[in-house]
Parts: structure tokens; C-alpha cells; sequence
């Protein structure tokens, strides 16, 4: 029914109005007792086995929403509702900004992709951690904060940013990630680089410690699958160098392959950041790189692509802890999450594997 919803209403929309309509929906249904309880019963089953310990936080499952879905911390419990065992908000910048000229989003429907160029439109750090602050939270979830720089700052004063960014907003983060792989920002790509990314992640890391002294949040960096094999290997080595929590892998790509048979050239030529099913193989192979560098000595989070509990368990056994996703909650709708759960026990269950941390990494492993 929600395919056969997508292809007669949502197709017709303009992609982000689409998005901001059924964002609507999500949110509206949350604030009602009786619906949020229905739909959380009907999407969002839990299964014992799947329950994941990672970054010294619980789950009730290692599935989440990938960053750049809820932008702005409004729809935490909608997401949990749909059955995410963690919602990653942001991206979120040191001060607000609306981001690139519409129009932006863009869907390949035959590739079962996205092209973004959004440019990081969000309310701020300032806006998100009040939100934050006065949230009263209906499920229990874990929630990620995910940060990155503010469009206008200049490269030099990028470090101020983010350090701006994590003040606010690391009181309020369960974890919280750096983002310097989006290709939407000018020049922030270039933060991946080594002698850039270490002073950055310093940085950020003092910040979170001084301002949260309860407790030590965990930080993570997401990097690019556009980055070469042995700029993936400088980045995993600073990672344990650095004492870091986890790698996020991957962001979007700006690479095209794969694509130009199936969707429109139009689209293709589209410039911004490419998501979905082409990604997924890329993405993978950065995954098993990352593990076969760090092993167990930081959190792994699979990202791209995965559209299918097959996928998501693929991640698992290349060394992730966690895997999260968006794309295909477009194209899949609000049963996605139960699914993928459903799908995720089963192939658990069949596998040798007592338990999911038992399988993280198994397949490198094997072939090490």
C-alpha cells in the first residue's frame, strides 16, 4: 500500500515537500497517546536477541536513522515509534542557516537513490540544544547529535565552530559525531585530511569533557566512501591514536557510478551528495577496511545503502556494531524498521552466532 501510495502521491511532489509532508504526519501521530502506542506496537515489535550494547549505551536493537532525516530534534519519538533503535539528529552548525537554494533534493527512483544538496539547513546549535534541554521523551532512545560547520565560517575558524557546536550540544547528546564528510559544504571535505581532522577531534573531545562531567560522551567521526584506501587508514589509525569512540562509515558520495542506465541523465548530472542502493557497495568495502584496521578497538557504524535486513547483516559481519539508514525509508515507508528487525532475528537465529556482538567482524575475520 505505501509503494502504491509513493508512486501516486509522492512522486508528484517536489521531494522535500514530500519529506516535510509525511515529517508532518510522523510528528503528529507521536503527540497522540492512543495512535503513538498503536503504531509502536504494530511497527516496532521488539525482539530480545537483537538487544545491542554499544558505545556504553543499550538498545533495544542495533538499527538506526541515519543524520540529515531529522535535522532539528523534532521528531525523536516519531522515529523511535517507526521502530529505530537510535536516532542520529543533525547535521546541526554553530549558528542557523537555510542551506542551499532550492531546489535540492532529488530521487532516482529507478536506482533506488538520492542526490542531496541541502547544505546543512538547520535551526542551529543554539535552537537545537533548548529543544533538547525542555524535551520531554515518550520512548526510551537513544540519541546521537550529529555536528558540522557553519557554511559561512571560514576553514581557519573551523575548529571554534564545532567546539561551539559540541558546548551546547554534547550536555544533551547520548553521542555525538563530527561530520566532515558532507559534499555540500565547501572545503569541508578537507577536514578528513590527517593533520586537519587531528587538532578538530582534540578539540571537540575537551570540549565534551568540559562541559558534561558526569559522564563521558562518546564521539565519532563520519568520513566520505570517496576517500582513498590509505586516507581510510590514516583516518582509523587516528581514530585509536585519538582514543576516539567510533567511525561512522559511509556519508554520501559524489561518485556516479553505477548510475545513468535506469535514472534520467538530468538527475544524474544533478551536483550534490548520491545515497541509496549504489552506494551500498562502496560503503561496504570501506566498512570491512575500517575493521580489519581497528578490529574491536572502537564502535563501527555501517551507513549506505542498506535497504534490507540481508544488508544490514552484511554490515554486522563486516565489523558493525551499529548500522543506521535513510534512503530507503523513503522508498520502503513506515514498515521498513519492522522488517528489517524481523529479517535481522531470523538470519540471527539460523546463523552459528549466540548473540549479534558474536557475529560484528566475523566474515573479516574468517578471511584475515
Amino acid at each position: 500500500m505505501y509503494k502504491l501510495f509513493f508512486r501516486l502521491v509522492f512522486t508528484r511532489m517536489d521531494p522535500e515537500q514530500a519529506h516535510h509532508l509525511a515529517f508532518r504526519w510522523i510528528r503528529l501521530a507521536a503527540r497522540v497517546p492512543v495512535l503513538r502506542t498503536f503504531v509502536a506496537a504494530a511497527l516496532a515489535p521488539r525482539h530480545k536477541e537483537l538487544r545491542t550494547e554499544a558505545l556504553g549505551l543499550r538498545m533495544h536493537g542495533p538499527f538506526g536513522l541515519a543524520a540529515g532525516f531529522d535535522k532539528n530534534a523534532v521528531a525523536i519519538d516519531g522515529m523511535s515509534m517507526l521502530g529505530f533503535d537510535h536516532v542520529e539528529i543533525g547535521t546541526v552548525t554553530g549558528e542557523p542557516q537555510p542551506g542551499n537554494p532550492r531546489k535540492r533534493l532529488f530521487r532516482l527512483v529507478a536506482d533506488r537513490a538520492l542526490i542531496n544538496r541541502m547544505g546543512f539547513n538547520n535551526d542551529g546549535s543554539l535552537t537545537v540544544a533548548a529543544r533538547l534541554a525542555t524535551r520531554e521523551p515518550v520512548f526510551k532512545t537513544v540519541v546521537g547529535v550529529n555536528i558540522g560547520k557553519t557554511k559561512v565560517v571560514p576553514e581557519a575558524e573551523a575548529v571554534a565552530d564545532y567546539v561551539k557546536s559540541a558546548e551546547r550540544l554534547a550536555p544533551y547528546a547520548d553521542y555525538l559525531v563530527v561530520n566532515v564528510s558532507s559534499p555540500n559544504t565547501p572545503g569541508l571535505r578537507d577536514l578528513q585530511a590527517v593533520d586537519h581532522l587531528r587538532p578538530l577531534l582534540t578539540a571537540v573531545r575537551e570540549a565534551a569533557d568540559r562541559v558534561v562531567a558526569n559522564r563521558r560522551v562518546p564521539l565519532l567521526v563520519k568520513i566520505a566512501p570517496d576517500l582513498a584506501d590509505e586516507d581510510v587508514d590514516a583516518v582509523a589509525d587516528l581514530a585509536v591514536e585519538l582514543g576516539l569512540d567510533g567511525i561512522i562509515a559511509t556519508n554520501t558520495t559524489i561518485a556516479r557510478e553505477g548510475l545513468g542506465l535506469k535514472s534520467p541523465a538530468a538527475l544524474v548530472g544533478e551536483t550534490g551528495g548520491l545515497s541509496g542502493a549504489p552506494l551500498k557497495a562502496r560503503s561496504l568495502e570501506v566498512l570491512r577496511r575500517l575493521y580489519a584496521r581497528v578490529g574491536d578497538r572502537i564502535t563501527l557504524v555501517g551507513v549506505g545503502g542498506i535497504e534490507t535486513a540481508e544488508d544490514a547483516w552484511e554490515r554486522i559481519l563486516a565489523g558493525a556494531t551499529l548500522v543506521q539508514g535513510y534512503s530507503a525509508f523513503v522508498y520502503q515507508g513506515p514498515f521498513w524498521c519492522r522488517a528489517i528487525h524481523k529479517g535481522l532475528a531470523a538470519r540471527l537465529r539460523t546463523s552459528p552466532y549466540a548473540t549479534l556482538a558474536d557475529a560484528v567482524g566475523a566474515d573479516v575475520r574468517k578471511s584475515a
